[in-house]
């Protein structure tokens, strides 16, 4: 997207079709709470904690028995952190992998985002076809550190499970709300404030946001400023992300309902090295 560039009209208009079809996605104050407490700043890096407790105050367990929220939760665990260390898909986290794709492919957000990409030309009728693809795109491994030969990550494990930089105390991608909650219970995450978006004057959260920009420690590693949807379904991020890297530009404004954010794709040829949202 080109500075200065308005909203995209086309790609606001399929995503919030596929908003209004995620039948999964929690309402705020009964599936979960959180609590933002104070602001921060990118700089501090960690330095200074504006949060003396967890950015979620609760989530209902019900929420994780939901079919694409479980075989989701499934596959968190099958990755390295730290880059530069060889990954490998066992028979078992194949078939993980392959349940979820047969999962979020049941639901009405991948059928529409299917019937989306089948018309812009960027993907097969065939919904088999279509689960290759998909497959393709988020659980192929490829070598994301310079000067290694190893297949260490993919896109799936930047976006959704976070990874640390190889020799630096960097949290890389990690831009899903369920893997940073499962994360904060164990006690893996300190979170240290939310950063207000830079177009926003007022300092005072917003009651209920469903897009944040955070700042947390993660085991002994820090992300500065991580954006992520809250009570999202699995379904609606893989669609809109995936949406956004065969269609989309690298900057993607859009506006859904009462929010206007940016939708950032990094590509590495064809395959997907990030994908994130920006609140503006």
């Amino acid at each position: 997207m080109a500075k200065g560039q308005g909203v995209n009209e086309e790609l606001s208009d399929i995503i919030s079709q596929l908003w209004k079809a995620d039948e999964n996605r929690l309402k705020p104050g009964e599936d979960f709470s959180i609590d933002l407490q104070g602001k921060t700043k990118v700089y501090l890096e960690g330095r200074h904690d504006r949060a003396d407790d967890p950015l979620f105050s609760y989530v209902q367990n019900s929420v994780f028995q939901k079919k694409t929220f479980k075989t989701f939760i499934a596959l968190l665990d099958n990755y390295e952190q730290e880059t530069g260390l060889p990954e490998e898909i066992t028979p078992d986290e194949y078939r993980e992998n392959w349940r979820f794709l047969n999962a979020i492919m049941e639901t009405k957000v991948l059928q529409l985002a299917h019937k989306y990409l089948v018309n812009k030309g960027e993907a097969p009728d065939d919904a088999n076809a279509f689960k290759e693809q998909l497959y393709e795109l988020w659980f192929k491994l490829y070598r994301r550190t310079k000067g290694n030969r190893s297949l260490d990550s993919s896109g799936f494990e930047h976006v959704f499970v976070g990874e640390s930089r190889c020799g630096s105390d960097d949290v890389m991608g990690f831009h899903n709300w369920i893997q940073y909650y499962l994360q904060e219970k164990r006690g893996n995450i300190d979170y240290k404030g939310w950063i207000p978006p830079k177009g926003r004057r007022s300092h005072k959260p917003v009651d209920n946001p469903r897009l944040v920009s955070i700042q947390f420690a993660w085991k002994q590693d820090v992300k500065p400023v991580g954006s992520t949807f809250i009570g999202t379904s699995p379904e609606f991020e893989i669609a809109l992300y995936t949406i956004c890297f065969y269609c989309g530009d690298d900057k993607n404004l859009i506006e859904v309902d009462d929010y206007e954010f940016e939708i950032v794709v990094h590509k590495w040829g064809p395959r997907l090295a990030g994908c994130y949202p920006v609140m503006k």
